[in-house]
């Protein structure tokens, strides 16, 4: 007797195991393969100043108590060129695009929430989303890659980004950042 409610048993797990319940969704059956890490090293152009400037203010630091300006709560929308190497000129990968909002109250500590939306060769019309803080005075900040498109679908990584030069007049910066994504 228990050794055919045994079998009864098994042949009921096979069974459900077999055939889905109705209303059940379909399942997906996704194959596996091998992620390679890849980096990349690009400079973004933060540039305040000139007749076009790429990074825009949209809600205006506001007024602190002792009628000082206080940074947080402001918030930019960039559109930043990517290059190969820190000068100007050099050849344009892409744009950074997205924002960022001063986020501490202590520190100049931004959240930002931008793209890498590249424009040339095998990643043309690829992105990669970075989302996080940004301790802006630190000399190398990390950030997490959450996602991209295209080439850089299911992608997830780090960003470490380094201010290559500022200029305190204007506003003006370059970034290098190092890109290590698993894709």
């Amino acid at each position: 007797m228990t050794e055919n409610f045994i079998c009864l048993l098994l042949l009921l797990l096979v069974i459900s195991h077999t055939f889905p319940a109705a209303g059940e969704p379909d399942q997906v059956k996704y194959s596996y393969r091998i992620e390679k890490l890849s980096h990349f090293r690009f400079y973004s152009h933060n540039i305040f100043s000139g007749p076009n400037p790429t990074v825009v203010n949209i809600v205006p630091p506001l007024e602190h108590k002792n009628k000082t300006t206080w940074l947080f709560g402001k918030v930019d929308m960039i559109d930043d060129p990517l290059t190969e190497t820190p000068e100007a000129a050099s050849r344009l990968l892409g744009r950074a695009q997205g924002l960022y909002a001063m986020a501490s109250q202590e520190e100049i500590g931004m959240l930002m929430a931008m793209d890498f939306v590249f424009s040339t060769g095998k990643y043309n019309g690829s992105t990669l989303t970075i989302l996080g803080r940004n301790p802006a005075l630190e000399k190398v900040r990390e950030m997490p890659v959450i996602g991209g498109s295209g080439l850089f679908r299911f992608a997830r990584g780090y960003v470490e980004a380094s201010t290559y030069s500022y200029d305190i007049k204007t506003g003006d910066a370059v970034v290098e950042y190092n890109v290590y994504v698993l894709q």
